[in-house]
């Protein structure tokens, strides 16, 4: 596991779609399987547009790592 980074980044090394999921997983210190299992979870709780339009909106704000 890797030790969380300060400021939320979007992950270049743990991505699938954006790397929302694995930027946050970095920051928290978690696992970024673990992230993305909640995250779907509580978007499908949330009738899922909740949480595809956070994502977007995340992907658009959150600054990707530099290497």
């Amino acid at each position: 596991m890797t030790e969380p980074r300060k400021g939320l980044q979007r992950s270049r090394d743990n991505r699938m779609i954006a790397g929302v999921c694995g930027g946050i997983a970095d920051w928290l210190g978690w696992s970024p399987t673990s992230v993305r299992i909640l995250y779907v979870v509580v978007s499908l709780l949330s009738v899922a547009f909740p949480g595809i339009l956070a994502y977007v909106i995340l992907w658009v704000l959150m600054p990707e790592r530099q290497a």
